[in-house]
């Protein structure tokens, strides 16, 4: 039954910015702060947020919860009926082209698809599903991208200790080649201007547009486009016909930001792993329940910290409310991906709830959002950060760093991937590390 909406309080306000608002700016909601990452981890500040929220709920019960602040209203979410009429209903009466986001996004990718109001964001989402075959289980250049991510993967096994700064560098050769082809496997360039104008994302409004940066981005991008035989999606994007609002540059853009979620959970299901070997050798084993490990690893620790919509449309909800176009919307994703009151799992690593169809039932579960807003490249992410695990799983991996990773107890809600380490132990299915890839120009 639909609940009514309440109006919190002042006290429960200061609150909710407090212990969950300001440690997720702290940690960068669009390019992650190491050294704030490491601080959240060690205060576990997401079980804070989650604590809040239950405090809100327990006050005002399960409805939605009207935060007002000057200038601005926003609603946060409390059950998942309410999760599932937002997510459900995006596209009209609600945006995904939230102000907040459109602010910092907007600073490297102000015609993506994801921050386009009104008609034009139909054309291009269209465009994004063809270019990215969406919703197909396999790119159709799937082949290529895979031979790509084994040639990346070969150093890492050959190096007996894996960090995050050597997964993630590997990680981005691959998304540039898929992104661009292998002529940008090592333009690191493009991508250090990628994350010099998300890091001013991260703060919204307040930093200045950096425009000429902006501009050397897309040139870059463009040139990829234009040479002879395009590779990766560049050439998808050369063979999918555009309208003339469509932008395709923008919206290889967006993918290329979009993909920098993706080493998180993957190298965090690597974690997981490392100290369960019997899910281990399943995984070794079992393609599918692979790439359930990988979405565990992302409900677990959701890289997408909430999803914010905007209502388009004065909204009706229970006990005769009414609220105005313009008013947030606010879906925390660690409340509801890690709720105890609902999940008997919340707290502990079940691959197994994306096999049996539990996970994908619940809307409030999204971490790749739901709806006519889930992520076109979703599929794409999950078949890179797999096939990479399959590669990485020729070795025995174990935890060499203190994280609290394994069974027995519960999670912790936050978690450090910055300085996560891990040791491989040897080859359990007797296949040797295959030779290390030799850079090439």
């Amino acid at each position: 039954m639909a609940q009514e909406v309440t109006l919190a309080n002042w006290s429960d306000v200061a609150r909710l910015f407090a212990l969950g608002l300001v440690p997720n700016l702290a940690q960068g909601v669009i390019i992650r702060r190491p050294l704030a990452v490491r601080l959240a981890a060690g205060l576990d500040t997401n079980a804070w947020a989650c604590r809040s929220l239950d405090r809100l709920r327990e006050r005002y019960g399960p409805g939605p919860v009207l935060v007002g602040v000057p200038g601005r209203q926003s609603l946060v979410l409390l059950s998942v009926e309410d999760v599932r009429r937002v997510l459900g209903e995006t596209g009209a009466s609600f945006t995904a082209a939230n102000k907040e986001k459109s602010a910092a996004l907007s600073h490297f990718e102000p015609d993506g698809v994801l921050i386009t109001p009104g008609a034009a964001r139909a054309q291009r989402r269209r465009f994004n599903e063809a270019a990215l075959d969406y919703p197909a289980a396999e790119h159709r250049f799937h082949e290529v991208f895979r031979e790509a991510i084994r040639e990346e993967a070969r150093p890492l096994l050959a190096g007996g200790t894996l960090t995050w700064k050597r997964f993630h560098a590997a990680y981005q050769r691959i998304v540039r080649r898929i992104v661009f082809g292998d002529a940008a496997r090592d333009d690191e360039r493009i991508t250090e201007l990628r994350d010099k104008l998300r890091g001013d994302g991260n703060w919204f409004m307040l930093h200045r547009k950096r425009h000429s940066l902006r501009r050397e981005l897309f040139v870059r991008t463009q040139r990829y486009l234009d040479l002879p035989e395009p590779g990766g999606l560049a050439r998808a994007v050369c063979d999918t016909p555009a309208a003339a609002d469509v932008k395709p540059v923008a919206q290889m853009q967006h993918w290329f930001f979009a993909f920098d979620a993706a080493p998180i959970g993957a190298y965090l299901a690597l974690g997981l792993l490392a100290g369960r070997p019997a899910e281990a050798a399943r995984a070794r084993a079992d393609r599918a329940y692979l790439q359930a490990c990988v979405l565990e690893s992302q409900r677990l620790w959701p890289t997408s910290l909430a999803l914010l919509r905007d209502t388009t449309v004065e909204t009706h909800w229970p006990g005769g409310v009414t609220l105005p176009a313009g008013t947030a919307v606010i879906f925390c994703s660690s409340y509801f991906h890690r709720d105890a009151r609902r999940l008997s799992y919340a707290d502990r690593f079940e691959p197994e709830v994306w096999l049996d169809g539990r996970a994908e039932a619940d809307w409030s579960i999204a971490p790749f959002s739901r709806g006519s807003a889930e992520c076109p490249g979703r599929n794409l992410v999950l078949f890179t950060s797999a096939t990479l695990l399959t590669e990485l799983l020729r070795c025995d991996w174990r935890l060499s760093s203190s994280h609290r990773l394994g069974p027995g107890r519960p999670l912790p809600r936050t978690v450090d991937h910055t300085s996560l380490r891990l040791t491989a132990g040897g080859s359990p299915t007797a296949v040797p590390a295959p030779p290390v890839a030799q850079d090439t120009a």
